[in-house]
């Protein structure tokens, strides 16, 4: 029998804090079925920060949680994106466009706007990131055709009226938000840090379930940045996390520990897979993740175990042999 098709969510706002209102939203991912925005008030309207996919309704979407906590697009006084990622800034160019707000966001955000203006171009690139990595040309040939006529869940490139950097501040009704630099995830990547409440909204880079994912190809150690700016969010003691999917949480510390205890375990698999071996990055992912590549699980694991190489790569505990296709093996403690 057929599976059933998965229930589509709906918008849906709530109060988290007087002032601070979650706006979960839908995401067509398998997996990972709502994001969330986050509405903080200022003056006369409030501060949006992230704002959801742009697919067919999202807008809808959007104004429906809006609406249920009495706020309306109208209201949006500035826009703050964590980063740019479809779910954080796919629609950031109709919200700015209806309500005349401007736009804050990191300005290393190439990553996703580069790839939206030429998606041709993207696709390619990253067939052969797969293609270097081992990845067979039956399999390459069937993401390409998987691929067709998909965009990128972004209404528009617009790029940031000002730049997100330390030293930065969004001022809301709940005082200044301090932006935090923590690439990684993104390049484009930042917290925001409300230090007399110890309020941090996280983006992707803390959530209640741990989930890793970096945006391989543009920085040279995204794993290492990672574990990086978890130092940092470790010294801001924040004590409540408004996170970019699921539910809040006060446990930051142990969020970040356990974060940091996963990255180091799955770059010591990589490591413990290619000593005294010559292994493609596609025969190394298995050692990674305990199992093998499905079609669900294949861009986003092996980009994940790439950057786990290139960490050990920049920390002199790899090296890799040839292009064709390429292959990594240890650094042995005699070299």
């Amino acid at each position: 029998m057929p599976s059933p098709e998965r229930k589509r969510e709906l918008g849906r706002g709530e109060r988290t804090l007087p002032g601070v209102y979650r706006l979960r939203l839908p995401l067509p991912w398998p997996g990972v079925p709502h994001g969330n925005a986050w509405a903080v008030g200022a003056g006369d309207g409030y501060v949006l920060f992230d704002t959801g996919i742009d697919e067919p309704g999202s807008m809808k979407q959007l104004e429906r949680a809006l609406e249920m906590v009495g706020l309306d697009l109208s209201g949006c006084r500035l826009l703050v994106c964590t980063h740019a990622h479809s779910d954080h800034y796919g629609q950031a160019a109709t919200i700015v466009e209806r309500t005349g707000c401007e736009l804050w966001m990191h300005p290393r955000h190439e990553h996703m706007t580069n790839a939206a203006a030429d998606p041709d171009a993207w696709l390619e690139a990253r067939l052969e990131v797969a293609r270097q990595s081992g990845v067979p040309e039956a399999a390459l040939a069937a993401y390409r055709e998987s691929r067709k006529g998909q965009g990128f869940g972004v209404a528009g490139i617009v790029p940031p009226d000002r730049d997100l950097l330390p030293g930065v501040e969004v001022e809301t009704g709940l005082g200044a938000w301090q932006v935090i630099e923590t690439p990684g995830h993104a390049p484009s990547h930042v917290c925001l840090f409300q230090p007399e409440r110890r309020l941090l909204i996280s983006g992707d880079h803390l959530l209640g379930r741990i989930s890793l994912f970096y945006d391989y190809g543009h920085t040279p150690d995204p794993a290492g940045e990672f574990l990086a700016s978890l130092d940092a969010v470790e010294e801001l003691d924040a004590r409540l996390c408004l996170p970019g999917h699921g539910r809040t949480f006060t446990d930051v510390r142990a969020h970040v520990n356990g974060n940091r205890e996963l990255v180091n375990k799955r770059v010591a698999n990589a490591l413990a897979a290619i000593e005294g071996a010559e292994l493609t990055a596609l025969e190394v992912q298995p050692n990674v993740h305990g199992q093998a590549l499905d079609e669900r699980t294949g861009n986003w694991w092996l980009m994940e175990t790439l950057c786990y190489l290139r960490h050990l790569e920049e920390t002199g505990r790899a090296r890799r042999q040839g292009d064709d296709p390429e292959r990594w093996t240890a650094v042995g403690k005699a070299e």
